[in-house]
């Protein structure tokens, strides 16, 4: 709470899908959020799937950069809400940009914008305790021989203003025979003022899904020899899962007893509570319920 977040990568890596589900966790725990749609390419019905609840989502579609961020810098100082994203960095174009013409060079107008931008919120962002989460696209340096070439757009101001910056990329396909039905995806801590940087997870995202419970469930289990893995086969205790990874994801899914009982054994072992499900049965378990902790 209170601090500056940046996710950047390439394009489709799940950069938007990641903060979605950062929104939907925040609306879980009371928080009102607003996502500030500067590229105007923001699926309803792909967040609902996700678990946001639009009703309760502020949701603004700014013309300018200036104009992005003025409404950025309201909704912060107005301590009404508990989370802000901004989607994205790269789409916020400066007002004499989009005045001029075509082939007009505004040279380093976005990267002013942004060091204006940071210097004004970054107090009330503290004062106010809200997030805001930042999404950024890569580009190529010119030129550049050794180390990366790779860079984010809108300057460096962000770079310094940022608590906690993560790296996204899809690192693989997941295929279903020949179909392709998902990415499998790396996410790096970068920069953490809040934690021990350099930490990284992995995960399933699914087309029209989000991200995979039931994959986290089977690598975690694996991971802390909950889940057996022989070979291509999985087994939990006496029984055999499934042969091979989508098998058992699917198996889990279709059993949602050993589902949970694998989850509450994940969570014991990192010391976090489980919330017991009621007598009518274990609560049901879906890919749209997932929590990633990095």
């Amino acid at each position: 709470k209170g601090r500056v977040i940046e996710i950047y990568g390439p394009e489709s890596s799940g950069k938007t899908t990641l903060t979605l589900y950062c929104i939907a966790e925040e609306q879980k725990m009371g928080g009102v959020c607003a996502f500030v749609d500067a590229e105007h390419a923001l699926d309803p019905l792909y967040a609902k799937k996700l678990g946001v609840d639009l009703d309760d989502l502020l949701i603004s579609q700014p013309d300018t950069g200036e104009q992005a961020l003025e409404i950025t810098d309201t909704l912060v100082r107005s301590g009404a809400v508990s989370m802000v994203v901004v989607d994205s960095v790269a789409a916020l174009t400066p007002r004499a940009e989009l005045e001029g013409d075509m082939g007009d060079h505004q040279v380093g107008a976005q990267a002013r914008l942004m060091s204006q931008a940071m210097r004004k919120l970054t107090g009330s962002i503290s004062k106010s305790k809200c997030m805001v989460v930042f999404i950024n696209q890569i580009r190529m340096k010119i030129g550049v021989m050794f180390g990366s070439p790779e860079t984010t757009t809108g300057g460096n101001a962000l770079k310094f203003y940022s608590s906690v910056r993560l790296d996204i990329r899809r690192i693989g396909a997941l295929k279903d025979r020949d179909e392709v039905i998902g990415n499998a995806t790396r996410v790096k801590v970068v920069k953490n003022k809040v934690a021990p940087p350099f930490k990284q997870v992995e995960f399933d995202i699914m087309y029209g899904e989000g991200i995979s419970k039931m994959g986290e469930l089977v690598d975690l289990g694996v991971k802390l020899s909950i889940v057996e893995k022989s070979g291509s086969w999985y087994s939990y205790g006496d029984e055999r899962i499934g042969q091979g990874r989508e098998n058992a994801k699917i198996f889990l899914r279709e059993n949602k007893a050993v589902a949970y009982d694998i989850e509450d054994k994940i969570r014991a072992a990192h010391g976090l509570d489980f919330v017991k499900p009621s007598d009518e049965g274990p609560p049901i378990i879906s890919d749209d319920d997932n929590v990633i902790d990095l």
